[in-house]
């Protein structure tokens, strides 16, 4: 199993072009299935969970292929709506397959889909939506089959606004027989990359960035060329990255208004965030402070997939601060990491109370997830003298080649196969 070796202390310093987003390019697979021929996606990242959605793409009887950062995925030979319950093991956005495969072929089957081990994260919202839209759904263990001769079109409320409900009922709809309206809609970027996509595609829908989508039933879409949007959460890992290390970067290829919530929490510890165009420039010079009170809540506000990272910047910074957790109840695993490397941090129920300390040190410690895993790469960085990351397959199902990505800005980090027992000596 890989590892991730960091040897910390140095500041984040340089220029680095930002990846495609992940959980925007996943969703777009997956409609890419309601039109019949050849789609081209650009700023495609090369992920772990990528990799997932296109063997199970590839298993539906579809051809794709991943060059550079272009997908080209061919849907004409598809012939199956079986979705292989291996593959949808092995991530969560496997489950955005059931609104388009059930529009396109009338049925579709599917198990309950895999990820990270971060709370319950159920799929009730997503039956409900299709159940509105005219599924009849067979659950049999871990089994669902869905089926409609012709899905129509209804007004759908939200009890919450799930982002992969959301965009599940979006794709189902795109091809349902009149009107969709979704209320309590998610609002997250990602679900406005979704309507542009279908939009460009020939769908018919408006609404997507607020709380109510409508949707006009069309009867086919067509393929079409695509990009996708910049990543955010990649983009806030490195802005919380330079700020832990102290350092000065500049990031290339961003959407600076889909962090306004993470800019404005760093500013308020005392980070320098300049922004111009597609531009953020990210500067510290000194200790952050720490912030009274950071809640997570579904997007305009602060998302938690910055939860973790941010935490490590407020176990380094002067004062005490409170993150409170909302969205998943699994996710301060990474607290017991972090106090390995001699941060000061108390668990209460869903609320982290973090007492700043001067620096951290290295240790070896292990991911638990995928953000979780991120946020310790930057403890490691920030850290003084050597850590050790492991279990990070978990890491790579979201940043690109995260050591690569990292040593452009000057940081000292590798990855290995195997690491030997080196003595961690703080004065290294």
């Amino acid at each position: 199993m890989d590892k991730l070796v960091i040897e910390g202390g140095k500041p984040l310093s340089g220029t680095i072009v930002i990846q495609g987003a992940k959980n925007a390019a996943l969703p777009i697979l997956a409609a890419s299935l309601l039109a019949e021929g050849e789609t081209t996606l650009e700023h495609v990242p090369k992920l772990l969970d990528i990799d997932v959605m296109l063997s199970i793409l590839r298993e539906l009887g579809c051809h794709a292929e991943h060059e550079g950062d272009t997908v080209q995925l061919n849907t004409e030979s598809m012939h199956l709506s079986h979705v292989p319950e291996k593959l949808m093991g092995q991530m969560r956005s496997s489950i955005f397959l059931m609104g388009p495969l059930l529009a396109r072929f009338g049925e579709v089957q599917v198990y309950q889909p895999g990820g990270c081990a971060i709370g319950q994260r159920k799929i009730d919202l997503h039956l409900e939506g299709l159940r509105a839209l005219g599924a009849d759904i067979e659950e049999a263990g871990n089994c669902m089959i869905c089926r409609a001769d012709r899905l129509k079109g209804a007004d759908i409320h939200l009890s919450f606004p799930s982002v992969g409900a959301t965009e599940n009922i979006m794709m189902a709809a795109v091809l349902a027989e009149g009107r969709t309206m979704i209320t309590n809609a998610a609002r997250e970027p990602e679900i406005q990359d979704l309507q542009r996509f279908l939009n460009a595609m020939g769908a018919e829908m408006i609404g997507a960035g607020t709380d109510t989508i409508t949707i006009n039933g069309v009867k086919s879409l067509s393929p079409c060329t695509y990009k996708v949007i910049p990543d955010r959460i990649v983009t806030g890992t490195l802005m919380v990255a330079a700020a832990a290390t102290r350092g000065q970067i500049t990031l290339l290829n961003t959407c600076p208004s889909h962090l306004s919530s993470l800019i404005h929490v760093l500013r308020r510890s005392g980070i320098q965030i300049t922004t111009h165009d597609d531009i953020i420039k990210v500067s510290c010079a000194s200790r952050p402070k720490a912030i009274e009170r950071i809640v997570t809540s579904p997007y305009p506000a602060f998302p938690t997939d910055l939860q973790s990272q941010v935490m490590v910047l407020l176990a380094l910074a002067d004062g005490t601060s409170i993150m409170k957790e909302t969205i998943f109840e699994g996710r301060l695993k990474h607290v017991d990491e972090l106090s390995r490397m001699g941060a000061d941090i108390r668990v209460d129920m869903n609320a982290a109370f973090i007492r700043g300390v001067p620096r951290l040190y290295g240790a070896t410690v292990e991911a638990t997830d995928l953000r979780a895993g991120a946020a310790l790469v930057i403890a490691g960085l920030a850290a003084q003298g050597k850590t050790v990351v492991e279990q990070i397959h978990h890491i790579d199902r979201g940043y690109d080649r995260i050591e690569t990505m990292l040593s452009r800005l000057g940081a000292r980090i590798s990855r290995y196969s195997s690491v030997p027992n080196v003595p961690n000596d703080p004065d290294n």
